[in-house]
């Protein structure tokens, strides 16, 4: 002890608060590089992890934390996974801690499933601990109204609550539940439509749910349906009568849009007809207008006596007689 005085006497009491100080930075240093705790805390755990990899892990920014404490969650529930995948995982972008999760709760459910398996599906941005949720506890999706058309115009519309289970095996890659409502919309519009009536529909609502859950319509999807139950039929407008109505008032339409075609054809070719009579009119009262002019120059020519002219005008005045008398009325009168 009196060694020690003497030493820290000797040094100084500024030199020796320095050393201190530098000290515990190389501590703290250390500790932020080899994190003993987690060390310390994987060893009670059950769980070897030398300290050289949580060391290495700081260097490859992966939060040794995050890995020693799934890594101790997994060893708990008696599934071993090397470390080297957990931290791979954590690089490739995925959630470690779901993984971890998911592969508890698959394995406490029997399902088998494999940490590639589950880190695949974790990277596909599927929720893995809900998969597995919906796997062992069926799932009921309801798809919105759905309207069909029996053979005899009549609409019908049915809503349908479909009963799913999670296919872990097709997950990755498989269609979500937007396609199982459109596929059961489908086989539904399917269904009514090959009824001979809406009478059939309503009273056998089963049937449009055993035709549709023949046809596999969970084919490459992440589901797997176990049922599919018509929770309301309702029925709707008279579409046959409607597209009859709208037929009939577009035929309409077309007969009266020919009906004025022709009667404006007709106006046109009458008017046509009028400025022919109008023209051949007018080459007439031309024509007439050149007679006297004809006549006056073959009585200078001789070729016209005045005996010819009154027998000409004779035969005129006969014309107009027989044709006054053809015609019902009195030429004197007139």
């Amino acid at each position: 002890m009196e060694q020690i005085i003497a030493l820290i006497t000797g040094i100084g009491i500024v030199p020796l608060v320095i050393l201190l100080i530098l000290f515990f930075i190389a501590i703290a240093i250390f500790l932020s590089f080899f994190p003993i705790g987690l060390w310390i805390n994987a060893i009670f755990s059950g769980v070897h992890i030398p300290i050289m990899q949580l060391f290495t892990m700081r260097l490859r920014k992966i939060p040794p934390s995050l890995i020693v404490e799934n890594k101790i969650k997994l060893s708990k529930a008696g599934i071993d996974i090397m470390t080297d995948k957990l931290e791979a995982h954590y690089l490739a972008g995925g959630n470690v801690t779901a993984v971890a999760n998911g592969m508890i709760a698959a394995d406490k459910a029997g399902l088998g499933l494999t940490f590639d398996k589950a880190a695949a599906i974790d990277l596909a941005g599927r929720d893995l601990v809900d998969a597995i949720k919906t796997s062992v506890t069926p799932k009921v999706i309801a798809t919105p109204s759905i309207a069909g058309v029996a053979k005899n115009g009549i609409q019908v519309k049915a809503t349908a609550r479909v009963t799913v289970r999670t296919h872990i095996n097709r997950l990755v890659g498989g269609a979500g539940e937007q396609t199982i409502i459109a596929r059961v919309g489908e086989g539904i519009v399917a269904t009514i439509g090959g009824s001979e009536t809406h009478k059939e529909v309503l009273e056998m609502p089963d049937r449009i749910s055993r035709t549709v859950l023949a046809k596999g319509l969970d084919s490459g999807t992440a589901f797997e349906i176990l049922s599919i139950d018509i929770a309301d039929v309702d029925v709707g407008a008279n579409i046959g009568a409607m597209l009859q109505t709208d037929q009939a008032e577009a035929d309409k339409k077309i007969a009266q849009a020919k009906a004025e075609e022709r009667r404006v054809m007709a106006v046109a070719l009458e008017q046509e007809m009028k400025a022919r009579v109008e023209e051949m009119h007018a080459k007439v009262v031309e024509a007439e207008s050149q007679v006297p002019l004809a006549m006056a120059e073959a009585f200078r020519k001789g070729t016209l006596g005045v005996m010819d002219y009154f027998q000409m005008k004779n035969v005129v005045a006969d014309t107009e007689m027989r044709s006054s008398i053809a015609k019902g009325t009195d030429p004197e009168k007139k």
